[in-house]
C-alpha cells in the first residue's frame, strides 16, 4: 500500500555539531571508541556469520568464502574493532571516524535517491529500543522533503521466534515487528521479504534483517550496523548493502540526537 505521507510535525533539530563535535560526542556516549559490545560477542558472531548461521546473514547470501578470519579482517577495516585475532577476550572498539566516514556517505545516498523527485522509501527497524529515534528522524525528513513512505505488508503475521505470532506495524512511517502490543528487537528477513512482494521502493533505511533482506532483493539499501552484526559489512563488501554505518546500535535513543542532526544536515546539504 503506497499512502503519501505527512508525519506529525515536530520541534527543529538541534545544530548540526561539527565532525569534531560528532566525534567526542559519539566517544563519550559510546556509540563508538571502547563499545558495550564485547570482543567475545563480536567474535562469537564472527564464527556464526563463517558458519553460515542463518540467524546471522540477516537474509543475505554470499559469494566469497567468508571464513571466520575474512570476516575479522572485513570488520577491522569497516568498523575499526581490533584486528589482531589473539585479543579473545575484553574490550573491543568502533573506529569513529568510520563512523562519520559511512553516515557522510549514507546521507549522500539519500540525498542523491531524493534529488531525483518522487521518491518512494521504506525505513523500517529492528531496534526500538535504539535506533528507531533515528530512524523517525529521516522518515520525516524524506517525508518534507518529497519523498512517499511506503507502508507495505502493514499488518502482515507470521509466527516468530518462541513461537510468537508478530506482525508489521508503522509508526510515523517507520516498519517494525510488534508482539502483543510491544515492538520487538528482530535480525529476521521475512518481513522485509513480505513487503518487497507487495511493493518495491527506490531505497531502504533499515538495519538488521530489514535492511539484509532488501539488499539481497537488489534494492538500494543504507543501514546501520552493530560490531557484532557482520552481515550488513559483508553486504556492503560485495555490493549488495550500499552504505552500512557502525556503531552501538543500542545505547540511549536520546545519545543519537548529534548523529542524527549530523546526518540530516548531510543531507540537506546535498540536495
Amino acid at each position: 500500500m503506497t499512502r503519501p505521507s505527512s508525519p506529525p510535525s515536530s520541534p527543529p533539530s538541534p545544530a548540526s555539531p561539527s565532525r569534531a563535535e560528532l566525534r567526542e560526542h559519539l566517544v563519550q556516549t559510546a556509540i563508538a571508541g571502547d563499545v558495550a559490545t564485547s570482543r567475545e560477542n563480536n567474535l562469537d558472531h564472527y564464527r556464526s556469520l563463517a558458519l553460515r548461521d542463518p540467524h546471522y546473514l540477516f537474509g543475505l547470501t554470499f559469494e566469497g568464502e567468508w571464513s571466520y578470519h575474512d570476516v575479522l579482517r572485513l570488520m577491522a577495516d569497516r568498523a575499526g574493532v581490533a584486528a589482531d585475532p589473539g585479543h579473545r577476550e575484553g574490550q573491543d572498539t568502533i573506529d569513529p571516524d568510520r563512523t562519520i566516514d559511512a553516515v557522510e556517505e549514507m546521507g549522500d545516498r539519500v540525498a542523491k535517491v531524493l534529488r531525483r523527485g518522487s521518491a518512494r522509501i521504506v525505513v523500517a527497524t529492528g531496534h526500538p529500543t535504539g535506533l528507531l529515534t533515528v530512524h523517525l528522524a529521516l522518515a520525516r525528513f524524506a517525508a518534507g522533503n518529497g519523498a512517499t513512505l511506503l507502508s507495505p505488508a502493514e499488518g502482515w503475521t507470521y509466527v516468530g521466534g518462541l513461537g510468537r505470532r508478530r506482525r508489521i506495524r508503522y509508526l510515523d512511517g517507520v516498519a517494525m515487528l510488534e508482539d502483543r502490543g510491544t515492538f520487538v528487537h528482530t535480525h529476521d528477513p521475512h518481513p522485509m521479504r513480505a513487503m518487497l512482494a507487495e511493493e518495491r521502493p527506490d531505497l531502504v533505511i533499515a538495519d538488521h534483517g530489514w535492511a539484509g533482506a532488501a539488499g539481497e532483493a537488489g534494492v538500494e539499501t543504507v543501514g546501520f550496523a552493530d560490531s557484532n552484526d557482520p552481515a550488513l559489512f559483508v553486504g556492503e563488501a560485495e555490493g549488495k548493502i550500499a552504505v552500512a554505518v557502525p556503531l552501538d546500535d543500542n545505547v540511549l535513543p536520546r545519545h543519537y540526537a548529534p548523529l542524527t542532526s549530523y546526518l540530516i544536515a548531510r543531507i540537506a546539504r546535498s540536495l
